[in-house]
């Protein structure tokens, strides 16, 4: 896969003196991968406590860590926490101590800014990873290849060739990898229950859905600040081109209110470089729920079009780049449409007014309707669905919770419900629709290739460059 062309100003942030005098040093610091555990201890039994639990390490303990942890704290006996920022390692560090010691678990929690340190500790037979976007693939790559298994946050991947990556190692390696996409099993399990109506037939074969995702945040122009001490702004940076640090307001609603505007915490989704926006934020979510109902979420599945009907940007484009690197980067409002060679079509909106619709999925189907929210579930054949239907949709058991059905695999070995290679393809839909957003164009897909048709330099956005010292390797 070829790399993205560059613009001039990444040209110069990727070869800034602080990129080089810093990249070698994390060089020099790192733990080299091949310290890490062979693969003959990859296909070893799940390490257990003397309490009978997996043991597990955290990587990335920002703000998404809280739900995670509140989901396997019950589960688990920790070993390890690892995150850039000192306040966040420090608070988890604690918490996962106190999690042990509450469940008289007799094990030590270390605290690391490396995450290959985690992945070095023959201990460990698992992972949690709620770092920002940009760093879940290349730390769950490694993390299988150390004989991890892997419960990562979608979105999985920043770009498509990166889930190409993934499946390539999970085959490898046969891990236990659950996506953080809970809407398969959490939310009292509304979704799941619009999937089992629409493949019991409940509404006749699908011929349109709808997926409502939000607005994606805005911002002024955010002022270079001075990196605070507890954070290694060049780890946290990792693949991507060395930026500044900015640092502005606090939103007064929407996203991060707690949290003030910047390239980092909570506002990384809102930046091309780290993330999607809300495409592969909730889109994450709901095209994922969306290609299950449709049963098109498997290699050469996916549609022949990406339509552009409709996208704003706040700052220019040109070329699928944008020169303007102290505000926010990432589509606001959209409305993009995936079209298949029968007819069947998908159409990914920020919002719906004139249907007066808010964040959900709509089906339609040739003999009714259901939407689903988080909230909500309402629709024809929704009323009949019973526990045991669910659970053949499910292929499992129904457990408690999305964290509890990847403990229980961890146990049985088999695979979750959020597997890697149906993210990926719904992540594929997410990146193809940036893709068309950031050159302002529709696509041509070709599902069983896998590529683009008749445009070169939209289809060379399936993979991007990544800064020295942080390549993706397989």
């Amino acid at each position: 896969m070829s790399h993205l062309p560059v613009s001039s100003d990444q040209v110069t942030a990727h070869q800034s003196r602080r990129d080089f005098i810093k990249t070698s040093s994390v060089a020099a610091a790192a733990v080299s991968v091949a310290t890490l555990p062979s693969l003959s201890s990859a296909k070893a039994a799940t390490i257990m406590s003397a309490k009978d639990k997996p043991v597990v390490g955290l990587i990335g303990t920002g703000g998404r860590m809280g739900g995670l942890f509140g989901g396997a704290k019950n589960l688990a006996a920790f070993a390890a926490v690892c995150d850039v920022d000192a306040k966040h390692r420090n608070e988890y560090l604690k918490k996962a101590q106190d999690s042990n010691d509450e469940h008289k678990i007799d094990r030590k929690v270390e605290a690391y800014e490396d995450y290959e340190k985690v992945l070095a500790d023959p201990q460990i037979a698992a992972v949690i990873i709620g770092t920002p976007d940009h760093w879940h693939s290349k730390i769950a790559i490694e993390a299988m290849k150390a004989g991890k298994d892997v419960y990562c946050e979608k979105p999985l991947t920043l770009t498509i060739e990166e889930g190409r990556q993934i499946l390539k190692v999970l085959k490898e390696t046969g891990r236990v990898f659950q996506v953080g996409t809970q809407q398969r099993t959490d939310f009292e399990r509304r979704f799941l229950k619009a999937v089992t109506a629409i493949h019991s037939g409940a509404i006749g074969n699908l011929k349109k859905v709808t997926c409502v995702i939000g607005f994606g945040e805005t911002s002024s122009e955010l002022p270079v600040v001075d990196v605070p001490s507890n954070l290694n702004w060049e780890k946290w940076l990792g693949q991507a081109p060395y930026q500044e640090y900015l640092l502005g307001e606090k939103p007064k609603s929407g996203y991060g209110t707690n949290t003030p505007r910047g390239r980092a915490h909570q506002h990384f989704r809102w930046w091309y470089e780290y993330s999607g926006g809300k495409m592969t934020d909730w889109g994450a979510h709901h095209i994922d729920i969306a290609m299950w109902a449709l049963k098109r979420n498997k290699a050469g599945q996916g549609p022949n079009e990406i339509k552009l009907i409709h996208g704003h940007h706040t700052v220019p484009y040109e070329n699928g780049f944008t020169t303007v690197t102290n505000m926010f980067n990432v589509a606001d409002t959209f409305h993009v449409q995936c079209i298949w060679d029968d007819g069947v079509t998908m159409d990914i909106r920020s919002d719906w007014e004139e249907e007066k619709i808010g964040n959900g999925i709509r089906f339609e189907g040739e003999k009714g309707t259901i939407f689903v929210s988080r909230n909500t579930v309402k629709g024809d054949g929704i009323d009949a669905v019973t526990e045991e239907d669910m659970a053949k949709v499910y292929g499992a058991p129904l457990p408690e919770t999305h964290m509890k059905n990847f403990f229980d695999c961890l146990a049985s070995r088999a695979t979750p419900i959020s597997d890697v290679e149906t993210h990926h393809y719904a992540m594929t839909i997410c990146h193809l629709a940036n893709i068309a957003l950031r050159f302002d164009r529709s696509l041509k897909w070709d599902p069983q290739a896998e590529q683009i048709v008749g445009d070169p330099d939209a289809n060379a956005f399936q993979s991007r460059q990544q800064r020295p010292g942080y390549e993706i390797t397989t």
